[in-house]
């Protein structure tokens, strides 16, 4: 599960990426993966799980709490048998607990399995992990910036017209400039089918369980992709207000997006959403006669959160907004451009230095 937020299966372990093509394929490890959980996954328990082997051999049982153990032949999951004291569960390989029981059917088996995990250990690991996709995210940060990459990470819940918004603003802008999309979603390659539709590459990575995209992940997908250079990206984070907010991605800036079809108070109930982000796009407008929604109260919430948060209102559907929204992007690709072009006048500097230094040296 995510450690950091509980809600399925977290990292990057469980994610499938599909290629521009359309092709799924697991994420590498190193491309894009991250290692197994120390639960392992479906694939690591026993195929037999919870039936009588077709040999008539030991089956396997769990019990719920992350732990397998096994069966002889008449002692299936149900355990209508009797167990007699004293007796032993194998549980994963190499392990063998033991425990004493005067029960007989449907005892809890609790005594002598190991213990939950303390909350001290979960916020080590949750620090762990996040730790971990810190260092990912940095990677791709600094390839990004090499390459004059503009990378943005747009956050929303489910519904709010993330989709729709990126296909108007990838119509208008594909011209100006060279345009590359990652699509997070948990199942399904939808979402990329339709941004393909407007002619840009988009790689589809399906999370499964997974709540939020990773760094690891979209380090896999920037080498599936390859975005050029001075190029604009934008990463269309899985639907969910509230683990994206704790993963860098390498991105230069979050976008939150949320629609007048949800209530004003949205940031409020999600604050470190609104906090993490450097621009909220107030979708949807277009309706505003037609629900009931305070467009002004809900930005004054979301600034509440985060004085430094910029608004701009947009529809998708009728375009307005989105000459602020288009200009406020070639502002920000504009300046990867340029910090590119200066980090790389800098170090040709500093290599005509160093060979002049060598030239002087081998002069003496």
């Amino acid at each position: 599960m995510c450690t950091t937020c509980g809600c399925g299966v977290g990292g990057s372990g469980d994610a499938k990426q599909r290629s521009p093509e359309g092709d799924a394929s697991a994420l590498e490890e190193g491309q894009g993966a991250a290692p197994r959980s120390a639960e392992g996954t479906a694939d690591d328990r026993p195929a037999s799980v919870g039936q009588r082997p077709p040999e008539g051999g030991v089956s396997f049982h769990h019990h719920g709490d992350g732990r397998w153990h096994s069966h002889r032949p008449g002692q299936l999951s149900g355990h209508d048998d009797e167990h007699s004291p004293g007796h032993r569960h194998s549980g994963a390989p190499g392990l063998d607990v033991a425990h004493e029981s005067s029960s007989t059917a449907g005892h809890g088996h609790h005594a002598g399995h190991p213990p939950a995990i303390t909350p001290t250990r979960m916020v080590q690991i949750e620090r762990d992990i996040l730790a971990r996709n810190d260092s990912f995210a940095a990677r791709n940060r600094r390839r990004c910036e090499e390459q004059g990459i503009f990378a943005l990470n747009l956050v929303s819940s489910p519904g709010s017209g993330k989709t729709s918004l990126l296909c108007r603003t990838i119509e208008l802008l594909k011209a100006k400039l060279p345009i590359a999309v990652i699509e997070g979603d948990q199942q399904t390659s939808r979402d990329a089918l339709r941004i393909r539709e407007t002619g840009v590459p988009a790689l589809q990575i399906n999370t499964g369980k997974g709540c939020h995209l990773d760094a690891q992940m979209i380090g896999g997908a920037l080498h599936e992709l390859s975005p050029a250079d001075d190029s604009l990206l934008l990463i269309e984070n899985v639907g969910n207000l509230v683990c994206p907010a704790a993963f860098d991605l390498g991105e230069a800036h979050k976008v939150v997006i949320l629609s007048v079809t949800e209530g004003e108070d949205k940031p409020l109930k999600y604050p470190n959403m609104f906090h993490a982000a450097s621009l909220m796009l107030l979708n949807k407008v277009d309706l505003l006669p037609y629900v009931e929604f305070d467009a002004d109260l809900a930005i004054m919430y979301a600034q509440q959160v985060n004085p430094a948060l910029e608004v701009i209102r947009v529809s998708a559907t009728t375009g307005e907004g989105f000459a602020e929204w288009l200009a406020w992007l070639q502002a920000g690709c504009s300046r990867a451009q340029e910090h590119k072009r200066v980090t790389v006048a800098a170090l040709r500097r500093r290599i005509a230095e160093l060979e002049a230094r060598l030239s002087t040296i081998h002069g003496d």
